[in-house]
Order: structure tokens, then sequence, then C-alpha cells
């Protein structure tokens, strides 16, 4: 029969959940001070490093779920990893697995029937089994190479019998793998960026100036001998706020933004006596194409200024941009 829903009882349960696995990830990481886990992580570290296949994580149920997260974060850390489902491998799937491979197998019970089902034709392969489980007496443990004890008091659910704080530990297990992988590997920020493509920090460390900048006609440009109200309507009509002002070789000699026009004008300047390179401001900061789009949102903020000439090593113009292109690219 249900019982009444109680909000005061669904609050403490929450409270308790995460109490009952906190436990379990401080238990974890006691162990993790001293053998037989701490040799066991180390040795499967440096498993991993010295492989020349892929890490293939197995389980089925819940732990396959946190399987497939551990072979994702492996894989964006530097270290190519898959899944393979233990079910599917005895239908054809175990043909992915090498003898340059090692084999993660998640599974708290170390009994799951599909799991143990294939162990012997990956030891057969020649893989290096990990068994990732809760029991050390476990067939999965005694078939391991590499045996990661993960085992927790209790559940988190108040039956004790769904997984919970043991998926929780599977996962903070994995990470913790992970993680000693990518700083034996050297992996940085770069390498981050070139895993993730689509994310913030893969368009600040992957996109070059030459990826926003405006290019060709779209460069606001007028020679130094010409009237000011030439390099006004270049200006208007490109709409970056500045124009380029060059020499006769076509080198960068100033530019003219929006607010040069305002000071002229608070000084009563005569501007249909001007030429460009009378009203220019010379010597401007530029950036070239092959850096980074970073560097050129760090000069701008450097300076406070709102656009930016992009110059080749000979002082050309061959680009412009401001900070609505920065943005339109979510660079910043």
């Amino acid at each position: 029969m249900q019982t009444p829903y109680s909000p005061d009882r669904a609050v403490q349960l929450a409270r308790d959940t995460l109490d009952i696995e906190a436990r379990a990830l401080v238990a974890l990481r006691e162990r993790l001070a001293s053998p037989p886990l701490s040799r066991a992580l180390a040795q499967a570290v440096q498993c991993i490093l010295q492989s020349t296949g892929r890490v293939v994580v197995s389980g089925m149920g819940k732990s396959g779920h946190v399987g497939r997260k551990i072979a994702a974060t492996f894989a964006s850390t530097g270290t190519p990893a898959y899944f393979v489902h233990p079910a599917e491998a005895s239908h054809g799937d175990l043909g992915m697995v090498t003898r340059d491979d090692v084999f993660l197998a998640l599974s708290n019970s170390g009994e799951t029937e599909e799991l143990t089902r294939i162990v012997p034709q990956v030891k057969r392969l020649g893989a290096t089994l990990i068994s990732m489980t809760g029991r050390t007496d476990s067939t999965l443990a005694r078939h391991a190479d590499i045996l990661l004890d993960c085992a927790v008091e209790q559940e988190a659910c108040p039956l004790n019998l769904a997984p919970t704080a043991s998926t929780t530990a599977q996962l903070a297990l994995g990470d913790a793998l992970a993680v000693a992988l990518l700083d034996a590997r050297g992996f940085g920020p770069d390498d981050f960026a070139r895993t993730h493509p689509g994310g913030s920090l893969g368009r600040r460390l992957l996109t070059h100036v030459r990826d926003v900048m405006r290019h060709g006609e779209a460069v606001p440009t007028v020679s130094g001998d010409a009237p000011f109200t030439a390099a006004l309507m270049e200006i208007t009509r490109k709409g970056l706020g500045m124009t380029a002002v060059v020499d006769a070789q076509g080198v960068l000699a100033g530019i003219i933004t929006d607010g040069d026009l305002r000071r002229l004008i608070e000084k009563g300047a005569n501007l249909n006596t001007l030429q460009a390179k009378q009203a220019m401001h010379p010597q401007p900061r530029t950036i070239g194409p092959d850096a980074l789009a970073v560097e050129a949102v760090q000069l701008m903020e450097q300076y406070r200024i709102n656009q930016l000439l992009v110059a080749d090593p000979q002082g050309r113009p061959v680009g412009a941009l401001n900070t609505h292109d920065l943005l339109a690219a979510k660079v910043i």
C-alpha cells in the first residue's frame, strides 16, 4: 500500500542519500591511500599509458550507463576509448576488441552473466582485463589482471537494492583514473580544445583571427591623400566604425575612427579641407591573421578599443574586426 506523500520525508531521504554516497566516496578515498587499491590504480594507469590500443569499457544495466560516461571522459581527455555492450559483444561486437586493448569491465557484484560470459574470450584475445567490482571474491575479480575494488558498505536505496552508492563509487573511480591519465599524458588546454571544438574553450583556443575577420572589399581603406569626407563615407559604408589609411605602397599608415571624428568636430576643424592623413591616428594597434582570436580580445581590452586592423608581415591591412565579430563567433 502506497504511503501518503510527505515533503519532509522526501527531503530527509534526499539528505540521507547524499550522506550515504558521500561516506562511500570518503571510504573509497581512504582505501586509495594504501595497498592494495593504490597499487592497483597505479598499475591500471601505467597499463593504459603503455597500451598501443584503446580502452574498451563494458558493463550491464546501471554499470553500463556509468561505463559509457567513463569511456566518454577517457576519450575527451586524451585516452582513446569506447563502450561495448556486453550482450552485443556476445553476438559479434567482441570483434572490436584486439590484443592491444585494455578491457575495463564494470560490475558491482562481479557476477553479471553477460560480462562473465565474454571474459574468457577477452583473455584469450590477449587484452588486459581491468575489473572494477564491489566483490573481490567474484568471478570478474578472479579473472582480472588488475582489480579495482570499489565496494561500498550500503546503497542509498532504503531497500539497499537499487544501485546508487555503488554506481557513484564506480563513476568517481573512473574519473580518478581519467584525471591521473590526463596528467600523466601532459594533456593541456590546447588538447582539451581539440577534443571539444564545439565548446566555449574550443572556440577560444582554436579560432584564429583569419576565421572571424572581415577581408577583401569589406575592409575599410582609404589613401592618405584622400579627402576626409571620403574617409567618412568609407567608415559609414563598411560599418566598422573606422577605416585604415594607407600610403602609396598600400602599407598601413594610420587609422581614423568614429572617436577621431568626434574629437575633430569638438575642435572645430574644417572637415571639408582635411586629408585623411591629416586626421588619422598614426601607428594603430594591429594583429596578424594567424593570431588566436582570443589574443585580439585581449588586445582590445588592454587598449580599450572596439575595433582592430589585421595586417600582414609587410604591414598591409588584410582584414579588420570589431567586438561584434568576436561576439558572433562566440569567442567572447
